[in-house]
């Protein structure tokens, strides 16, 4: 266990770094060094709060998530590692309609909205996941999802997918059998709605 949470520590600051690099005043000469200590303030203060939400984050808290019904918690335990944590600020874009994404969101806290050609659609919260359907069929997002309020969630990647497949073939078909029943449910949904607003042809 104290191996796989220093992976996931290693990783996401890896990640994390990788996302948000501070300009280097010495090669590019494009800010002074109390900007470059401001910015490593910055990184350093955001990435410790990172760190405790992944110290916070436990295999029960994602059981309430149906992409993992049916996995045990030591299932989900061996998954999280290589799971990716990712925080927005308020208004920031996350999937953008018409562009491609291959990742399912899974929100830990905080709210965002879903929109299709600037109409909102819906909220989603903590608890809630979106993005299945861009895994499942590789095309571009049907939606935009942006951020309400600070928000933190969990991702699997299709890469992530890989992985958890080369690691455990029975929790990666359980994982593609929820997506495909979440996806299903999402379908069914949007088809009643339209059937109760379409006219009646007579």
């Amino acid at each position: 266990m104290i191996f796989e949470t220093t992976r996931s520590v290693v990783s996401n600051i890896l990640h994390f770094f990788r996302l948000k690099p501070y300009k280097n005043a010495f090669l590019y000469g494009s800010c002074s060094i109390i900007e470059v200590i401001e910015q490593l303030y910055f990184n350093t203060c955001r990435f410790l709060i990172i760190l405790l939400t992944l110290i916070m984050i436990k295999p029960s808290n994602l059981q309430k998530y149906s992409l993992f019904g049916g996995l045990t918690e030591d299932q989900i335990g061996s998954i999280i590692p290589i799971m990716e944590q990712e925080e927005f600020a308020p208004d920031e874009m996350i999937i953008t309609e018409g562009k491609t994404n291959d990742k399912v969101y899974f929100i830990i806290n905080g709210q965002v909205s879903v929109s299709k050609k600037d109409v909102l659609l819906a909220r989603f919260s903590e608890g809630d996941a979106f993005g299945e359907m861009e895994v499942l069929d590789v095309m571009p997002a049907v939606a935009s999802i942006k951020a309400v309020s600070p928000v933190t969630m969990m991702s699997i990647s299709n890469k992530t997918l890989r992985a958890i497949y080369n690691m455990d073939v029975k929790a990666f078909s359980l994982i593609i059998m929820n997506l495909a029943r979440d996806m299903s449910r999402r379908l069914r949904k949007t088809d009643e709605k339209i059937a109760s607003t379409a006219p009646i042809l007579l």
